[in-house]
């Protein structure tokens, strides 16, 4: 049981300074002056400091990503340390480009992982490939039937994806509607965009068709597409971006003109960045994507651009909880919510970090590691 004191609270709407109790795993009261007397209960100063709900990422590779280079090329699995000391509480795991070496399985058992750590995980069945890899050999099945899976992943418009059609697309998002509607989870098409072909044009087709709502298609990687992105806001569609602090000016542009009613921003950590050859036919080189950006490019829109905190900061947070349905349980810090929460320090970096209630960073120090960060080979 915790009680920040003194501490400046978005919630992500401005609170001023309030103190917060927090009790077992969730937000128990927000006020002034509370002075609960509680047995064990451990004060935080949060003098000085920002409060805002903890971040949600939900696009990561937590197995890992790549293999577009050979084998030598396939990316780490990600580690709970960095989820931490990028202030993320609750992420979403998913497939990339390879789905022969790695599985939903694989991403399953981690996504179990992180949530015995006390962060919430959640996952994705599916990957770049149509027809979609899955557990039990239906994406239906598996968003109903697995309580972590909230959806399907799938690539469109890629030269490494399968070239689904627009009738296999149809099929595939009917099926997740409906197992969506008996499971009662939010049911997405999480769609990988990449820059050739018809992009979202046959997406917004099917929208405009009025086959399916478009809340179940989930277009990510709109940064490099943001006239695409303005289109499918504009439908009333969620418009994903990936955190790339140097095109911070583009998120900017975008907010400017379409606001930020249906606009999030997702990492893409732990996964490949492939640089290509002149020819584009061969892999000369792979990065890795970090987890960090996705609040860096917050930060960025708030000190450089003048973006207020609370508008800002709902990109991922409350935004992003509202298009997975964990809102209000997730996105904010309000009495009921769960008590997942980053404090800031005075020039706005991550400073402490809770998940569920649990201190899992304080004053920049990590409280909580992985099982095997650093336990020596024997």
């Amino acid at each position: 049981m915790y009680l920040v004191k003194n501490v400046k609270l978005f919630d992500p709407q401005p609170m001023g300074k309030v103190d917060i109790l927090v009790t077992n795993d969730r937000v128990a009261a927000v006020g002034n002056d509370l002075h609960p007397q509680i047995p064990g209960l451990t004060v935080i100063d949060g003098t000085g400091k920002t409060a805002v709900p903890g971040f949600i990422d939900q696009h990561v590779h937590v197995t890992g990503g790549g293999g577009e280079g050979g084998f030598n090329s396939r990316t780490p699995e990600l580690m709970l340390s960095t989820v931490i000391k990028a202030g993320v509480t609750t992420l979403v795991g998913l497939l990339g480009t390879d789905s022969y070496t790695k599985s939903v399985e694989n991403v399953l058992a981690k996504t179990k992982e992180f949530n015995a750590d006390g962060i919430t995980a959640y996952c994705l069945t599916g990957a770049y490939v149509y027809p979609p890899v899955t557990v039990t050999g239906s994406v239906s099945k598996d968003i109903v039937y697995i309580k972590e899976i909230l959806g399907c992943k799938l690539a469109i418009s890629d030269h490494r994806c399968s070239r689904p059609t627009k009738e296999e697309l149809i099929r595939l998002a009917s099926d997740i509607r409906m197992a969506a509607l008996i499971s009662g989870k939010p049911g997405i098409l999480h769609i990988h965009l990449g820059g050739c072909g018809r992009q979202l044009e046959d997406i917004i087709e099917i929208v405009e068709e009025a086959y399916l709502p478009i809340k179940h298609f989930r277009p990510t990687h709109l940064d490099c597409n943001p006239k695409a992105a303005l289109r499918f806001m504009e439908l009333g569609g969620w418009a994903d971006f990936t955190a790339e602090p140097s095109k911070t000016d583009e998120l900017y542009d975008v907010m400017q003109k379409a606001g930020i009613e249906h606009l999030t921003v997702s990492s893409d950590s732990n996964g490949s960045i492939p640089v290509w050859n002149e020819a584009r036919d061969q892999v000369v080189a792979v990065k890795v994507g970090g987890m960090d950006p996705l609040y860096e490019i917050i930060r960025n829109l708030v000190v450089d651009f003048n973006v207020p905190m609370e508008t800002a900061i709902q990109l991922i947070t409350s935004n992003v909880a509202k298009a997975l349905e964990l809102y209000p349980e997730k996105g904010t810090v309000r009495p009921g919510s769960h008590a997942d929460m980053v404090l800031l320090d005075e020039n706005l970096h991550i400073d402490t970090v809770m998940a569920m209630g649990k201190l899992m960073m304080k004053d920049k120090q990590l409280l909580a590691k992985g099982a095997f960060e650093e336990v020596p080979i024997a």
